[in-house]
This record gives structure tokens, sequence and C-alpha cells, in this order.
């Protein structure tokens, strides 16, 4: 190939990946900010994270405790979802990381989703499903019918016991536990997402290297 058309082909995927950065950002700015953006919860709520709440890596006693509230179908959170990995991985055995649902009511398939994990997350395979939704959600994010019996295929494709994937989609009290979760949320000061807890104290995020940063001054104290 031609060194010009290399190049050219190299600038434009640069810009490509510059203008999806821009977007990120314009649409975490937009967020309407929270008023708990600069302290712990509320006093009605020890802390972000429940003895309950899903636990992707724990780092044990003394770590610093990451917490994330998200809607598998927001683009922000699509967005942020590499940039979660990767700090998993680089603060590996440093950090404790929970997920917690907070599906947005404009979102059409977002409570469709965080159901299907929780469904998953009760036969053991919930980072399973928590990335597959992540990693396929340009395949049906946005729709505006319900995306379930694609949902319940990546259970099947994740090898679960679908009789029990359906009764466990059925049952209101997966339901309930997805919502407590919102409530928290909600309590918590919760208004878009991704919204980060560091150690209990919300993140304001304008840009993707706020939670790195705010991890490493947890880090250092």
């Amino acid at each position: 190939m031609n060194t010009n058309v290399k190049v050219a082909i190299g600038f434009s995927g640069a810009i490509v990946l510059i203008v999806i950065a821009f977007i990120v950002v314009a649409i975490l700015q937009a967020q309407p900010p929270s008023p708990e953006a600069e302290g712990g919860p509320e006093p009605g709520l020890a802390s972000a994270i429940r003895d309950d709440s899903h636990i992707l890596d724990d780092a044990g006693e003394g770590a610093v405790t990451v917490v994330e509230f998200l809607d598998f179908e927001c683009e922000a959170c699509g967005a942020f979802y590499p940039v979660v990995e990767d700090l998993r991985e680089e603060f590996s055995g440093q950090i404790t990381f929970a997920i917690r649902y907070f599906p947005l009511p404009g979102h059409f398939n977002s409570k469709n989703a965080a159901i299907a994990v929780e469904a998953a997350a009760q036969q053991g395979q919930l980072e399973a499903m928590y990335t597959r939704m992540f990693e396929t959600q340009a395949e049906w994010g946005e729709a505006q019918e319900s995306r379930a019996p694609l949902f319940r295929q990546f259970a099947e494709e994740l090898g679960l016991d679908l009789a029990e994937y359906d009764a466990a989609v059925a049952d209101p009290a997966t339901l309930e536990r997805v919502e407590s979760d919102f409530d928290d949320g909600v309590a918590l000061g919760v208004a878009s997402t991704p919204t980060f807890f560091v150690n209990d104290r919300m993140v304001q995020l304008t840009a993707f290297g706020d939670l790195r940063e705010a991890i490493e001054a947890e880090l250092d104290r």
C-alpha cells in the first residue's frame, strides 16, 4: 500500500477516535450534576455498596472500593466500559469493584438488560453477561421493542440453564433486586449513568481520566 495512503488512513482513524471522545465528554458534561457530588452517601445510607451488591473484583479489607451505577443501554456507560476494564486490570489487587443497576427510564431495554444480568448472576454468570451486554450494545441499544429474546439467546450461548433463567426473569424478586439498586442510587444522588463512587465519594466525570485520578487519590491517602 502506498505510504501516503497508509498515513491518510491512520490520520482518518485518529480523527474518528477524537470525535468519539469529544462526543462522550459532551454527553458527560451535559448530564445534570448530582447534589451529592462533593460528599459521601446521604445519612440514611451508610455506603454506596451493600452486602448483597455484585462484586466483580474483591481486593479484601482496606482496599479502595469503586462502585459503578450503570445502565447497560447507556452509550456513555458503553464508552466507559473499556476504560473500566483497563483500570480493573491496572489496579488489580488494590481495588474492590462493584456494579449496581441504574436502568434509566428513557431507555426501552435498560431494565430488560438488568433483569437478564441479574438472572445470569443467580447462576454464577454475572460477569459473563455483564461483558456480553456491553460488547453487543450497538446491536440492541436504542431499540424500541423488547430485546428480551436476544438476551435469552445470550444466556443460552453462555450455557445457562434456560429453565432456571426463564424462572428468574419472570420472578418479581429479580425485578425487585434491580429496583433496589436503582432506589439506593436515587437516595445517593445518582441522576445519570455512569456514576462512580470511590470510597463512598461520588466522582464528578468530565473526562475519562477523572475516575483514574479519584482512584489514585484514594490509594495515596
